[in-house]
């Protein structure tokens, strides 16, 4: 790769908390090498309608604290064509621009990947709620949304157990049950339900009557938007089969409110270390891949490995929550 004296960087896919620290903490370590920064608004998107702008030291400031993306984001399944790229391309020729930054998820880096085999140097930063990306151990904006779904849980048990009550809560996770999982075990659910493992409605309304049956003021379901039986069919099944859990039902779905607010301080240090990482990589002439962190350390996973395939989720620990919710 060449040297680089200008790069761009834009956030793309689902926003997660943590993705200003990590613009912050590119812009600020590409300055310090002496590079030019250039910000993409709208992802893809911007890359394409050339909405691009000069970045420096003071317009990353005061961001490090705000959830979202100041970059703004979007989807633009266009991209996938060779003739969409080919403008954004251009876009980036045009301004002499050396590398991109892409920080965002699965099909964000999808997109990079493409723009990596058209030729152009691009490297990413793994940053999605899901955690599903091969290559890091935990990706940005995690720990925030996570902590916010148990925040709701605990909540919830409060007006549970005031109406002796089931709360079916559904976090997002359309192909991917990680935060349902740990949300589940962190807030002493009482069932899980994620795509990746196989739910049985009557076992679970067996769990919840147990529940009951051995005294419980209160029972938790969590459950990931993408299961088979996510927390609508799985009420619209009880209704219909009429069957008795001895609680009262009630659906909670958390939606969007899980990547909204201020980022935790574990996201706020992972965006600022994935971030200065992917700066760094590039700088030893790295590209074609993704940072992430893998045992506490930054590293990159290139794009063949990482693109098409997701992040599978641990057995064990689907085990560990049913033994624990007894």
């Amino acid at each position: 790769m060449a040297a680089i004296s200008r790069i761009a960087l834009l956030t793309s896919g689902g926003d997660a908390p943590g993705m200003n620290a990590a613009i912050r903490a590119v812009t600020r370590s590409a300055i310090e090498k002496g590079w030019e920064v250039f910000g993409v608004r709208s992802g893809f998107r911007g890359l394409v309608e050339n909405d691009i702008l000069p970045l420096g030291r003071r317009d990353v400031s005061g961001i490090i604290q705000t959830g979202g993306t100041m970059l703004g984001s979007a989807r633009l399944p266009t991209f996938a064509k060779r003739e969409t790229r080919a403008k954004a391309l251009s876009n980036l020729a045009i301004r002499g621009i050396d590398a991109l930054v892409v920080i965002g998820g699965n099909g964000s880096q999808s997109g990079a990947a493409a723009l990596y085999d058209d030729g152009f140097p691009v490297i990413g930063v793994a940053s999605t709620i899901d955690n599903d990306l091969i290559g890091s151990d935990i990706t940005i904006g995690v720990d925030t949304a996570l902590n916010i779904v148990l925040e709701a849980i605990d909540r919830l048990k409060t007006t549970a157990s005031s109406h002796r009550r089931a709360f079916l809560v559904e976090t997002m996770g359309r192909d991917c049950g990680y935060l349902a999982l740990m949300a589940g075990i962190a807030g002493g659910a009482e069932v899980v339900v994620i795509p990746e493992i196989e739910s049985d409605p009557a076992q679970i309304e067996q769990e919840l009557r147990s529940a009951y049956d051995k005294g419980k003021t209160h029972a938790i379901v969590v459950v990931a938007e993408g299961a088979k039986y996510n927390a609508q069919r799985l009420s619209e099944y009880f209704v219909k089969t009429e069957l008795e859990t001895g609680f009262g039902l009630r659906v909670t779905k958390l939606g969007y409110v899980q990547r909204g607010g201020a980022p935790t301080a574990s996201d706020r240090l992972l965006g600022t270390r994935l971030g200065s990482g992917a700066v760094e990589f590039l700088n030893q002439g790295r590209s074609g891949c993704v940072t992430g962190t893998i045992k506490g350390e930054v590293v990159t996973t290139p794009y063949p490995e990482l693109v098409g395939h997701t992040k599978g989720i641990d057995p064990e620990l689907f085990r560990l929550a049913g033994v624990l919710a007894k």
